[in-house]
């Protein structure tokens, strides 16, 4: 599936599995740009942040992100209905689509570092920081159908940001805990640089004031928060003018090998069950 939201599209042959049809979309390419960024980020973290799951080092951390991956699924369907609404069908924007049509920054579909406690502390809280961001220059979008959304959830996201700087000064007071942490910033910030990537459309996305802030904007007030804070622990944040960027962007439908493994673990049921038939019981005579 192509993700730009662009005008009347021809009918595939009937063999394809994701059928094509004419759409409205009233917030033209820019607005489907803007919404499968917001919907593929908020999806594939919670994906991943799911594999924690009874993993998580005390009980309270494993409900927390839990809670967290949960919020993070009601996001995504939040910004995947509004596509719906511009004539995607859930299929489309999700089990079915061609996993290189996904816009997500790499940040959140990169697997976790074998010690991964630390990695999953510092990815929360890179993402949410920026997540928090973009929501706040969302909440006076032109786009009617995003503001009457974008409240439920900023209110969300505080919390988010307050548990993995809770685990930032709980693991940076170990000297061991530490290196960890440092590891998962040399790992992961190059990657996290990706989420302020521009796409296609963002000139648009910006003249027709679906979104206030430039992406140059928030990532300065990104940088302005994130790294202080990170240091502040005793932490290393690399230059970002001088980070080598990795060759996967995620925003230009660009991946890294890791990517492929967890798409085709979360959409493998959906390609199992046959919903042209029935469902039966077991047991239940054919």
């Amino acid at each position: 599936m192509n993700g730009d939201a662009d005008g009347v599209t021809d009918a595939p042959a009937a063999a394809s599995p994701r059928p094509r049809r004419p759409r409205p979309r009233p917030a033209g390419r820019a607005g489907g740009e803007l919404l499968f960024r917001l919907a593929d980020d908020e999806f594939v973290h919670a994906e991943r942040l799911t594999e924690w799951q009874i993993y998580a080092p005390t009980l309270e951390s494993d409900l927390a992100l839990a809670n967290i991956a949960q919020d993070e699924f009601g996001h995504a369907r939040l910004w995947y209905d509004l596509l719906q609404e511009l004539g995607y069908t859930e299929e489309e924007c999700i089990w079915r689509r061609d996993p290189d049509d996904w816009t997500h920054a790499t940040l959140v579909e990169l697997a976790f570092a074998d010690d991964g406690w630390g990695d999953a502390v510092v990815r929360t809280y890179l993402y949410d920081t920026a997540e928090r961001l973009r929501l706040e220059a969302l909440v006076d979008t032109s786009y009617a159908p995003l503001a009457d959304r974008v409240g439920k959830a900023l209110a969300e996201e505080d919390y988010h940001r307050d548990h993995a700087v809770s685990w930032l000064e709980r693991l940076a007071s170990d000297d061991d805990a530490r290196a960890r942490l440092q590891a998962a910033v040399d790992d992961l910030f190059p990657h996290a640089l990706s989420l302020f990537a521009p796409g296609a459309h963002e000139d648009d996305i910006r003249a027709n004031g679906f979104r206030r802030a430039s992406l140059a904007d928030m990532r300065a007030e990104w940088l302005d928060t994130v790294v202080p804070t990170l240091e502040g622990y005793g932490l290393v944040v690399p230059e970002p003018d001088d980070v080598e960027r990795p060759a996967a962007r995620g925003r230009d439908r660009t991946h890294t090998d890791d990517w492929g493994d967890l798409q085709a673990a979360f959409t493998a049921t959906h390609r199992e069950v046959d919903f042209d038939r029935p469902a039966r019981l077991r047991g239940e005579e054919a």
